[in-house]
């Protein structure tokens, strides 16, 4: 097994895993602390170190609320459960799981994004335990990058003094963890032409904003994006802040601060300036910088302006889903005409004038249209990229009844149940081996599909399109099923569509 290996920077040392097959180097960094001057950059080079550094627990998790403290909270008693969790704005480490025995065996990497809104989540949850991909064959990378505003402020200021990367620091934090494990992997036994990116909720959103940067060409093969990617089909604001709004949140941000450049910023101690942008609130997140990020994710997407690469993406049954804020069935013809004009009749054609039905039928999954609506234009404009989708809705116990919700596919894909709280039974652990096992096939090769441990042959998960509509439903069991759309998914689906095409 590799315990030691050398890195840029030097030499690192990694601890065995509960599976001592597996190597498990924690808290490895990747670029210079962003601290000081560093703060609010582009990731800048790493300092070397001397001798022989131990990786043997997770480094700092990156500046943010901490976590645990609200006991009414679903993810506080989910995974956020450890309220004395070191925390520094000195963040910038990665963490590496091999089942490698030698530098020369080329096995296929994948490469963790966290979620938490851009605000806050860090890779030493516990749910984000490696060590179980691993064991199928795979070098798997979790990497902390910068949140909140620490991580996504957009100022004036950065636009003139630092014009090549003023904002997006967070997914610079991801891309320079990307670019690392290209150049660093093989010391691990792992294939730098073969690198799987993943993440789930705003990690998922990440590896849509990396999906859709001009700046990666080349830099991985595969991408995973679990309740990763939303289709803004009624109107409002998007995910991604505006331009100009979030110049102006800066600004206003500034002021509260009783600062007026951001070098007078870049002074104030870290924890005082967490403390202060929880105080002022607001949401730091991507920006179109014209950079890092040209356009609106779904815009890239939709218009084939990405990285063609083969997709998993999926979410759960029990998601967030967007829904009007109508009251009365006048309140939801007004907001059908305002969003879809004169099609708002044909809109309330479909969902009936029972106020009740037609609020349930709205809360369909942003992340069903997105999916349908990407395959749709990809096949109108004559390409076939493989794009294997996913629903997770099995019965999740506890005393807390939160069904399939947002994050709960987690614990099974990374296949780390016994974690866990909730009293899972024997089927649940069924599903959850194999979830793991098709994601590392489609880590390895591109297509899920394999043999389970015993060496039957997985349900087949075919490959979805328009015309087949194939999805693979982990619920109680692993389902192959043809997912037809009703009327309204069918409808919104054109509507986003007709929206986002050039």
């Amino acid at each position: 097994m590799i315990r030691k290996t050398t890195v840029e920077g030097g030499v690192v040392v990694g601890i065995p895993a509960a599976d001592p097959r597996i190597t498990a180097f924690k808290g490895i960094p990747f670029a210079a602390p962003p601290v000081g001057e560093n703060r609010w950059r582009a990731p800048q080079p790493l300092i070397p170190w001397e001798g022989e550094r131990e990786c043997f627990k997770f480094a700092p998790i990156a500046m943010q609320k901490v976590p645990g403290r609200d006991p009414n909270n679903l993810y506080s008693r989910e995974w956020n459960v450890d309220t004395s969790i070191e925390m520094s704005e000195d963040c910038l480490y990665r963490n590496v799981w091999t089942p490698a025995k030698s530098k020369d065996e080329k096995l296929p990497v994948f490469v963790w994004f966290f979620g938490g809104g851009l605000q806050e989540g860090n890779p030493a949850e516990m749910e984000f335990d490696g060590e179980r991909i691993a064991r199928r064959g795979i070098v798997v990378v979790t990497v902390n990058y910068r949140v909140n505003v620490f991580g996504f402020l957009f100022h004036p200021d950065l636009m003139r003094d630092q014009p090549d990367a003023p904002a997006n620091f967070g997914h610079l934090d991801q891309r320079a963890g990307i670019l690392w494990t290209k150049r660093n992997i093989a010391a691990f036994g792992g294939d730098p032409e073969n690198i799987t990116i993943g993440g789930q909720s705003a990690g998922g959103l990440s590896v849509c904003a990396q999906l859709t940067s001009p700046l990666n060409e080349g830099l991985f093969q595969k991408a995973i994006m679990m309740s990763g990617m939303t289709a803004n089909v009624y109107g409002g604001p998007g995910f991604l802040p505006d331009y100009n709004g979030a110049l102006k949140l800066a600004q206003d941000f500034f002021k509260f601060l009783g600062v007026e450049t951001v070098e007078e910023a870049r002074k104030i101690d870290a924890f005082t300036l967490r403390d202060k942008y929880a105080e002022f609130g607001g949401f730091w997140g991507t920006v179109i910088d014209g950079k890092f990020l040209k356009e609106d994710n779904d815009l890239s997407l939709i218009n084939g302006r990405w990285l063609k690469v083969p997709l998993l993406v999926g979410c759960t049954t029990d998601e967030t889903r967007p829904a009007v804020r109508a009251k009365t069935t006048e309140e939801l013809r007004e907001a059908a005409k305002a969003s879809f004009g004169d099609r708002g009749e044909r809109y309330m054609e479909i969902v009936g004038d029972d106020i009740d039905k037609a609020l349930e039928m709205t809360r369909i999954n942003a992340v069903e249209i997105a999916t349908r609506s990407i395959k749709k234009a990809e096949e109108d404009r004559g390409e076939s990229l493989p794009m294997y989708y996913y629903l997770f809705g099995p019965y999740i116990p506890g005393w807390d009844n939160a069904g399939a919700f947002h994050s709960s596919d987690l614990w099974f894909f990374f296949e780390t149940l016994a974690k866990c709280w909730r009293p899972f039974k024997g089927y649940h652990y069924d599903l959850a081996r194999l979830m793991c096992n098709y994601w590392a096939n489609f880590m390895k090769t591109g297509d899920p599909n394999g043999n389970d441990a015993d060496g039957e042959p997985m349900p087949l998960w075919k490959p979805f399109t328009t015309a087949g509509q194939d999805v693979m439903l982990f619920k109680d069991q692993v389902q192959p099923i043809v997912d037809t759309p009703n009327d309204l998914l069918a409808f919104l689906t054109e509507e986003y569509l007709k929206k986002m095409k050039e």
